[in-house]
């Protein structure tokens, strides 16, 4: 077979990328005709997505010995006809999946068509929805998928970073085997498979399942913390190094702090993976994440879309009851602090949850002086003429007001509108 293959993690690399070099010789070794066309630097985590209106620049890299970073890239391809029967592979400044684009329609050509595309194998699992639907990986077989072309995302589980050369070429002797199958046994309603390595020694003789993915979600709030601003660059090689450090158990993250006012932070990407490992945990066995932690090989057949609920069809009717141009009430908060403002918030949405309310940002945005309005501010901004003006429609904080009270500028404001509204 005349054999694609793609990846997400870039060229050979110990530290990124420790896999590909091995797949690519053993399947050489099995009589195809491989062409590889790769990003030219990390990629992880970036779905099936193209840099739009970038010019895709190639270079092309050279691949050394096995297991050892010795690979050279070069600023152009060896020259036509040259003698030089050594292997060269394409890298381009871009995504999987416009990889995947360029060696299907591109390059390559004199070798004919492409039977089939693999994208991988990736430098850990992608198992789970949480893991798939920002791979790359699968977002490179998706693309070659979407293309018409059979596909199949390759992934290694692996459990230690002690990569052991034996176990990963055990690992590739399987995949190599497990992608022939495929190819000659395509199930027709099947666009594209997610094949899931473990990398275990002896995985030559492990069982091989159909999977689903599981559907899992994140469950532990925000995937982004803080970061000081001499944080904010940070090397791609070296930001997936730790990425993959937190999947062996170094989990980090957590909720972002919640404020409506913006305060210049710089955030970066910390998953908190635990989320991923218990919801396997948790999980009936069958799909491809209870595979994968069982130590079995894990394939799931999938279509190229994002598939549809079932029961949901025809027209769509919306409900009359609630119309967010009127709402019922307009809210008005007003609080520079920053300690107290994320609290109002957070208590309006509790105990406002059954009222269409809508928030604005002075009392003049009010499309009527007699609307429904609630202003929690500091007693020195309460309009006091407008508050005692339209005492059925406009509340203020009652704590507010007593602060206002025991102040004598405000006493002395206050007093005459009280005695007015009494008489």
């Amino acid at each position: 077979m005349h054999i694609l293959v793609t990846n997400d993690d870039g060229p050979p690399s110990n530290q990124s990328s420790p896999y590909i070099h091995s797949f690519v010789k053993t399947l050489q070794s099995a009589g195809h005709t491989v062409s590889v066309i790769l990003p030219h630097q990390q990629r992880s985590w970036i779905g099936k997505a193209h840099f739009a209106a970038q010019v895709v620049k190639p270079t092309y890299f050279r691949p050394g010995t096995l297991h050892q970073d010795d690979g050279t890239t070069h600023a152009k391809p060896f020259q036509s006809g040259s003698s030089n029967d050594s292997d060269e592979w394409v890298l381009v400044n871009s995504t999987p999946a416009t990889a995947a684009q360029l060696g299907l329609f591109h390059f390559f050509q004199d070798r004919g068509p492409v039977d089939l595309v693999v994208s991988g194998p990736n430098y850990g699992r992608n198992t789970t929805s949480l893991f798939s639907l920002s791979s790359g990986t699968i977002g490179g077989a998706m693309e070659a998928a979407i293309c018409r072309k059979h596909a199949i995302a390759l992934s290694y589980a692996f459990f230690s970073r002690n990569h052991d050369p034996e176990i990963i070429a055990g690992a590739s002797r399987m995949a190599v085997k497990l992608v022939e199958h495929l190819a000659s046994n395509w199930d027709e309603g099947v666009d594209l498979y997610s094949i899931n390595v473990p990398l275990v020694e002896g995985v030559e003789g492990r069982k091989i399942m159909y999977t689903y993915a599981l559907q899992n979600y994140w469950q532990s709030g925000s995937s982004f913390t803080e970061v000081d601003v001499d944080d904010e660059e940070e090397d791609p090689v070296e930001k997936e190094a730790e990425i993959r450090k937190q999947e062996e158990g170094n989990l980090a993250g957590g909720p972002s702090e919640n404020r409506t006012r913006h305060k210049h932070r710089n955030f970066k990407w910390t998953p908190n993976f635990g989320d991923v490992h218990q919801s396997v945990e948790a999980s009936e066995p069958g799909n491809d994440g209870w595979a994968v932690k069982e130590g079995l090989v894990s394939v799931t057949p999938l279509k190229a879309n994002f598939m549809h609920i079932q029961g949901l069809q025809g027209e769509l009717k919306l409900s009359p009851r609630v119309h967010l141009e009127d709402p019922e009430l307009y809210v008005h908060i007003d609080y520079v602090d920053t300690y107290t403002h994320p609290i109002i918030i957070k208590a309006l949405s509790s105990t406002l949850s059954a009222v269409n309310y809508a928030l604005v940002k002075s009392i003049e945005d009010l499309p009527s002086p007699q609307s429904s309005i609630l202003q929690v501010t500091a007693y020195e901004s309460i309009p006091f003429e407008q508050l005692l003006e339209y005492p059925n429609t406009f509340l203020a904080c009652s704590y507010a007001i007593r602060k206002a009270l025991i102040r004598k500028h405000y006493l002395g404001h206050t007093i005459p509108y009280s005695k007015t509204m009494s008489r």
